[in-house]
């Protein structure tokens, strides 16, 4: 009976791996330690080359009094307040206006609607400051849009002088940030099951019914995560607010710049900047979680297909 039993004091055999493979503490500990051996020159980069730098602007924003100096003034408040608002206001209105254009990309066909949609993609690598000098030559003191007005009516001056007010720094960030919203919707209405849309068309549902009952549930997902990246990228624009030329108009990132190049008051420049990336950072965690339920429920729809297909 005792034959099957190893014999006193032999070692034990290695525990059975996955599909009756073994796998020697050994190994797995030189798999571990070859991983860290990888992973060590990445991280130590984005130390050197990320990390440090932002730990010298926190070193230096906790020089004695800088925080509360900066909170106490006026100007930073006035500049939280406008950063906030105009990010606010571009996120809606970039909601609306991609969720129209995306609609009518999507789903009206019309005769160069792929070279729009590509033409969205190239849109994305343009620069903020491109879209903002393209409506100066519209918009501007010497714009197209004044000189038109006066040689029309004579008068010595355009009206159109918006571009340097807050308005026209809403202007160009709604121009500039709407493909950023267009361009997830468009790929939550590709996945759309039609059916559904022609069902409900055959039922007699009007356009717009059919809009707000089929297809706005299911482009939430891709509105929630396009609208926290467009707020994350207004809280920290810098080139549209300086190309505008809107004097009157102070941001955080405009403050950043005015307190560090233009007073070299590097104190107060590190405080504001923590803040704003402070609030950056929980914005963009916010938009990695609902890009992550976006893709969870893509994921969800397409197995539904496939069990129905099934």
């Amino acid at each position: 009976m005792d034959s099957d039993l190893p014999p006193r004091g032999a070692a034990a055999a290695p525990t059975p791996g996955p599909a009756g493979r073994r796998t020697p503490p050994a190994a797995a500990k030189e798999r571990s330690a070859r991983a860290w051996l990888w992973a060590a020159p990445p991280v130590l980069a984005l130390a050197v080359v990320f990390l440090y730098p932002l730990a010298l602007v926190v070193r230096e924003s906790l020089a004695p009094g800088a925080y509360a100096q900066v909170f106490a003034s006026a100007s930073f408040r006035d500049a939280l307040v406008t950063t906030v608002w105009l990010a606010a206001a571009a996120t809606v209105g970039c909601l609306v206006l991609g969720f129209v254009l995306a609609l009518v990309v999507a789903f009206v066909p019309f005769p160069g609607g792929r070279a729009v949609s590509k033409f969205i993609d190239v849109f994305l690598s343009f620069p903020s400051f491109l879209i903002t000098l393209a409506l100066l030559f519209l918009y501007g003191t010497a714009g197209m849009a004044n000189g038109l007005w006066t040689d029309v009516t004579g008068a010595a001056d355009g009206p159109f002088r918006f571009l340097t007010t807050p308005w026209g720094v809403l202007l160009a960030e709604i121009t500039y940030f709407t493909p950023f919203v267009i361009r997830p919707l468009l790929a939550a209405f590709s996945q759309l099951d039609t059916a559904q849309l022609e069902v409900a068309s055959s039922l007699g549902a009007r356009p717009l019914r059919i809009v707000r009952r089929v297809i706005l549930p299911e482009a939430l997902p891709a509105l929630a995560a396009g609208g926290s990246l467009v707020l994350v990228m207004c809280l920290n624009e810098f080139g549209i607010v300086l190309f505008t030329g809107a004097k009157g108009v102070t941001t955080l990132p405009m403050l950043v710049y005015g307190k560090a190049i233009l007073e070299s008051d590097y104190a107060a420049a590190c405080v504001v900047a923590v803040v704003n990336v402070l609030i950056s950072v929980g914005l963009y965690g916010l938009y990695r979680t609902l890009l992550a339920r976006s893709g969870g429920a893509g994921s969800g729809r397409e197995g539904s297909r496939r069990r129905a297909g099934a």
